[in-house]
């Protein structure tokens, strides 16, 4: 126990130091790749030094909320916009409004933050599945693709949290009640729903990230990325800047940067659309999309009966 301890206070040790040896301190949802260039990048341009911590929405949260006493993260960038709604009304953020944001759409912004790029879900289909192309989230109940069907997990995707309360509300709950008495499975996260996909033991991905599985499909992964034709949700990726910072100046340098032609073009080279509507996508863009209509406030307010409805349908 007191070689745990010893080891956990080291590693606070390091962490901070790492952070006090840089000049802004970047929490991040991934992709990985991405704050890699971005903070290369902005080093580069401004000779400031860039600490990251990359993992899930969930853990960022995590740590923010563990550190609440004692803050590091200057920008934090999540997954979920969910998490620039609830941290401006607990008033952690910094408003500010980067000149670079001009052909970002008003509902991509904020007066404390700004998408950082957008990713969609789809449906991700694997064409040597012997199956038939699917065109919609309907199509995927049916018996062709029995026993065929992966799904992440809503409690544990924010994205796919949305698509489940979006579709609930146009479709109601006896889509998700059909793909479970199909033989659908509910995999986990975003990964284990597509990893059995690209191996090729199942077919198809109902909610699948859209970037993730693009990015494969141009790996010479044998998968397809298809947006259903009755549509889907899109997920913003938030950038804000935390009130508590000592970096202001960097912090802000860093969201411009973030949104330079530079920046988002690297947004860009990881299949996710980026913000600004004048930088060119490797993807379908969000005005090519068919989206179902979703009221954040009402389905985050729901959330629990919503979680508790679908593991219901899924219910053994």
């Amino acid at each position: 126990m007191k070689t745990l301890l010893l080891a956990s206070v080291a590693l606070a040790t390091g962490l901070a130091a790492s952070a006090a040896s840089a000049d802004i301190t970047v929490y991040t949802a991934g992709p990985a790749k991405l704050i890699e260039n971005l903070a290369a990048g902005f080093t580069a341009k401004t000779g400031a030094k860039v600490d990251v911590f990359q993992a899930t929405t969930g853990k960022v949260m995590a740590r923010l909320q563990a550190e609440a006493a004692n803050p590091v993260a200057d920008v934090v960038i999540s997954a979920s916009w969910d998490t620039a709604t609830t941290m401006a009304k607990d008033g952690m953020l910094l408003p500010y409004s980067s000149p670079n944001a001009a052909t970002v759409p008003d509902f991509l912004k904020t007066d404390t933050a700004v998408a950082q790029g957008i990713s969609a879900l789809a449906i991700a289909w694997n064409p040597k599945s012997g199956t038939p192309k699917p065109a919609d989230w309907a199509d995927l109940a049916k018996p062709e693709y029995k026993d065929l069907v992966t799904l992440p997990d809503p409690a544990q995707s924010g994205s796919m949290f949305e698509l489940v309360a979006a579709l609930d509300a146009a479709k109601g709950e006896a889509m998700f009640t059909d793909l479970a008495a199909d033989g659908a499975i509910v995999a986990g996260a975003n990964a284990d729903a597509l990893n059995p996909v690209l191996q090729g033991a199942k077919a198809a991905v109902f909610g699948a990230v859209d970037y993730i599985s693009l990015a494969a499909a141009a790996k010479g992964e044998t998968i397809e990325v298809i947006f259903p034709a009755s549509g889907t949700v899109v997920a913003p990726r938030p950038a804000m800047i935390l009130k508590s910072t000592q970096h202001a100046d960097e912090a802000k340098q860093f969201i411009d940067y973030m949104l330079s032609d530079e920046g988002q073009a690297m947004v860009a080279a990881t299949y996710l659309m980026p913000a600004r509507t004048d930088v060119a996508a490797k993807r379908p863009r969000i005005d090519e999309l068919v989206l179902l209509p979703f009221d954040s406030a009402k389905a985050y307010g729901a959330r629990k009966e919503t979680l508790a409805g679908f593991a219901a349908a899924f219910a053994k």
